[in-house]
């Protein structure tokens, strides 16, 4: 075999594990979706079968984000000492446990337990599988890779609005939530046969392991070898976690930036769209389930394509320019959905009021799911020092599951204490306060390696700069 043959060999070998790393990883992403979207369908059943009042039905929606808050605090240990690979695998296990458990559940207490369970595994998932792709990846294609997870967890919102819809017609909530366990028992299968990150492998001392992983996963052994002296320049620096955080302030400034561009990505309000969509079109006027469920489903495939435009636009245009043009997008489409409702309060029943808060609603959708859905993850996944890196994304996903469970737990308190349209308008304002913070404070990271962003930031430059 000749020299070109051997090279066009070695390039489709990469291609092939480049590819299965990541469907597998997007198997997890596909989980998250199918949890994140399956419940707003569910939920009507589910209060009617159990009688719960408004209160019991936030918990119904929140206890995953609990579980999920949980999950990933406790995931940076277990991804430290176990690694990526084996942490992803004892998520998928939770996935199935949890799925089997809420559609089996025969009172309120025991599916609240179960969809912490199924938390807990959402949070080992929305940990590591961003955080796996980032150091599995080459620099040119990280943000497109990541993006890639994204657009599965809005395949996976889909699917469960589709499943939810068929399902609707008989009202069988349980096996709305029992279809998850056919995915992660996929990606349990999957798992198995990853290889571990060579990051993570470096940090252990297993630079062979590391090197032969990099040696599947770039086009050719010299950009390995030299990626992997990269990796131990930046690990040469003692450093760890939590004591690293009280120790150097550079570390503790961009481990709050993560927290801060998690919270961020929470209070834009768009989960709360996710989680009460059939809801919020009873509000504006779709009375019959059908009506509210097709909505619905109209709000997650605008979600999922919507996500394409970011795929192509993360690592062209960038990350920044990205998250302002959603919050702007996300901003306007609150402000007049707040509108919508508000005429609809006060008796206006015109035929195209409904139609027009669907189309605002997208709008809503397609801002966050091109922005701050996948971009925010991007940022967290990126920013973080190699030695902390367990540690600060620890931090940053136990936020975002935090707020999520907040926004979960208060949207239908807050209908009831300010109105539909007060509470669409708060959500317009903290969109705008996140324009600012974004042009204030957000670095631009696209088409650098990590090293590079993390000798930027231990200099002591400002956040906005770490990128540049």
């Amino acid at each position: 075999m000749n020299i070109a043959e051997t090279t066009k060999k070695g390039g489709q070998e990469t291609r092939r594990m480049t590819l299965f790393v990541s469907v597998a990883a997007a198997v997890a992403g596909l989980l998250f979706g199918l949890d994140i979207g399956v419940i707003a369908g569910a939920l009507p059943f589910i209060a009617d079968h159990f009688t719960l009042s408004n209160r019991l039905q936030e918990w119904v929606v929140s206890s995953m984000m609990l579980g999920a808050a949980i999950g990933a605090l406790g995931n940076g240990w277990l991804s430290f000492h176990l690694g990526r690979k084996y942490s992803l695998l004892i998520g998928g296990i939770l996935f199935a446990i949890g799925s089997i458990g809420s559609a089996l559940a025969p009172n309120i207490e025991l599916l609240l337990i179960a969809r912490v369970l199924l938390g807990v595994a959402v949070g080992i998932a929305s940990y590591t599988a961003p955080l796996y792709l980032s150091e599995m990846a080459s620099e040119h294609v990280r943000g497109k890779m990541i993006s890639m997870y994204q657009l599965m967890v809005t395949l996976g919102i889909v699917l469960a609005f589709l499943s939810d819809t068929a399902f609707s017609y008989s009202g069988n909530w349980r096996m709305m939530l029992g279809v998850l366990a056919f995915p992660a028992v996929a990606l349990i299968i999957m798992v198995v046969f990853l290889p571990n990150s060579p990051r993570w492998l470096a940090e252990k001392g297993r630079d062979s392991e590391a090197e032969k992983v990099l040696r599947l996963l770039r086009d050719s052994s010299a950009q390995a070898r030299h990626e992997l002296d990269e990796i131990r320049e930046s690990l040469r620096i003692k450093q760890g976690g939590w004591r690293l955080f009280l120790a150097n302030r550079n570390v503790r400034r961009v481990v709050f930036l993560g927290m801060l561009l998690q919270a961020m990505q929470q209070f834009t309000g768009m989960n709360i769209i996710m989680y009460y969509a059939p809801r919020i079109f009873k509000m504006a006027g779709f009375t019959t389930t059908e009506q509210q469920m097709i909505a619905t489903l109209v709000v997650g495939l605008t979600f999922m394509f919507a996500t394409f435009i970011a795929i192509f636009m993360v690592d062209k245009a960038g990350r920044k320019p990205a998250l302002i043009i959603g919050f702007c997008v996300m901003s306007l489409g609150t402000f007049v959905l707040g509108y919508c409702l508000k005429l609809f309060e006060q008796g206006h029943a015109s035929p195209l009021l409904p139609w027009l808060s669907v189309g605002m609603t997208m709008l809503c959708i397609a801002g966050y799911a091109m922005s701050a859905a996948p971009v925010v993850w991007i940022l967290c996944s990126e920013i973080q020092p190699l030695k902390c890196r367990d540690f600060g994304v620890t931090c940053s996903t136990t936020t975002n599951w935090v707020a999520n469970m907040i926004i979960g737990a208060t949207f239908l308190t807050l209908l009831d204490a300010i109105g539909a349209a007060g509470t669409f308008w708060l959500y317009t304002i903290m969109n705008i306060a996140f324009i600012i913070i974004t042009l204030w404070l957000i670095p631009e990271t696209k088409n650098v390696t990590l090293e590079f962003i993390e000798r930027r930031l231990m200099r002591g430059e400002k956040l906005r700069n770490i990128g540049v």
